[in-house]
């Protein structure tokens, strides 16, 4: 079909902020808690019925708090360390070691951290609206003044004096105008997982079945043709809860994320190779000969599509050089982890020990105003990307676009006063 169809309609306002916050995952929750800290009054806005993101509906670790390497330096703070006092409070948290070098992560009850999130965000005055969705921008010239949203009562528009776009596929930059790269488009995206649990599990089994050994048993059984595995690779960890292990195996490569079509048949495909490696760690895997799939991702996990261009593009040589910047808002020290279409991944590591700087720039959208974006949409290239999108650097993200929107007079984000942004950071526990 060709064309397109017209249509008029209206959105009555029926919200007004200082600071909206569009999209309510890692960066988004915690740039609406910073932003409300500071005193501003803020509003989020998040399609699921829990704040949490990729962090609560498909994954159960945080990466990024801490360099990998010999020596371990914990690189994240402030919000962050509060999400993780949260959990601890209720022991459904632990600490663990990456399967391939990448670090120390903290492994927890993504049910848990839903209620965790509503705690703080509660806590520092945040107005949530649930169960609503992005569907255009309000402007004035190149400056975006709120947005439109879809409700079960209709459309409805929120005015607001700077957005905080934390949507993870930079909705709010697209619609506005904004330049971005866009890596599903251009067949570029790192590929997609739907994760899934495994219970029923001999846990001490299963961790004394050796990594390589469980690598080479799925080459064996995808090349025998009794198995389709696309992934010859992937881990299984521990929880917080007996029996039970969580699985990153699955990969669904060659989508564009924001394409609906696409992402549909993602969601399904994603489902059925979940089920196919859960029939293979039971009939292949000590460990596993009880072991039941339980607890499928609430969607697919996307790791890449929409990348803005910002006042600064963070690149490949500045990760592996552990680059210094004068308006760093966050650090990293997360290796470079490519998900590309083959059966592995990719690994590129930081110095041993090392970080590097995510500069204020990466997160002001170029030609456009009142928007500053946080998350994995950020403006770095695809290798840059493949490190930067960790989730505790995307909460380290969000707790500075927070606090820049809360300064910024007027919704001038560029002239924020990255200095002051800084000092509020590290009074939060921010660790720059």
């Amino acid at each position: 079909m060709s064309g397109r169809i017209e249509l008029a309609w209206s959105a009555p306002l029926a919200y007004a902020c200082d600071v909206l916050v569009v999209g309510g995952g890692s960066a988004g929750a915690s740039a609406a808690v910073a932003a409300a800290e500071q005193g501003a009054d803020v509003l989020l806005i998040e399609r699921y019925g829990f704040l949490g993101g990729t962090g609560a509906m498909v994954l159960d670790t945080f990466y990024g708090f801490f360099t990998p390497g010999s020596v371990e330096r914990k690189v994240v703070g402030g919000v962050p360390d509060r999400v993780i006092a949260g959990l601890e409070r209720r022991g459904m948290v632990l600490k663990r070691p990456n399967t391939y070098g990448a670090g120390a992560g903290y492994t927890y009850d993504p049910d848990t951290l839903k209620l965790v999130w509503d705690e703080l965000t509660g806590e520092a005055g945040v107005r949530v609206l649930h169960h609503v969705t992005f569907v255009d921008v309000l402007k004035e010239g190149d400056r975006v003044t709120g947005a439109v949203i879809a409700t079960k009562q209709g459309l409805r528009a929120i005015r607001a004096r700077a957005v905080v776009d934390a949507s993870g596929d930079a909705d709010v930059v697209a619609r506005a105008g904004g330049p971005f790269e866009d890596a599903g488009a251009d067949g570029t995206a790192q590929s997609l997982t739907t994760t899934f649990r495994m219970i029923d599990v001999d846990v001490d089994a299963a961790r004394a079945f050796p990594k390589a050994e469980l690598w080479a048993r799925m080459t064996e059984a995808a090349e025998g043709g009794d198995y389709d595995l696309p992934r010859r690779e992937g881990s299984a960890h521990i929880t917080p809860f007996p029996h039970v292990m969580h699985t990153n195996m699955t990969r669904v490569a060659g989508v564009d994320a924001t394409d609906p079509e696409q992402l549909s048949r993602a969601e399904r495909e994603g489902r059925r190779q979940a089920f196919e490696y859960g029939r293979f760690l039971r009939d292949r895997v000590p460990g596993y000969e009880r072991g039941h799939l339980s607890g499928l991702a609430t969607q697919i996990g996307v790791r890449e599509s929409r990348r803005v261009r910002g006042e600064y593009w963070l690149t490949r040589d500045d990760v592996l050089a552990a680059r210094r910047f004068p308006d760093a808002v966050a650090r990293c020290g997360a290796p470079i982890e490519e998900h590309h279409a083959g059966g592995d991944t990719r690994w590129e590591y930081v110095p041993d020990g090392e970080t590097y700087d995510i500069p204020y720039r990466c997160l002001l959208p170029r030609e456009i105003e009142g928007v500053v974006v946080a998350g994995r949409c950020l403006s770095a290239s695809h290798d840059a990307h493949a490190s930067v999108r960790s989730m505790a650097q995307c909460m380290a993200m969000g707790q500075a676009a927070g606090v820049a929107a809360a300064l910024a007079t007027g919704g001038d984000l560029r002239g924020v006063d990255v200095g002051m942004v800084r000092e509020r950071l590290v009074a939060m526990g921010a660790l720059l």
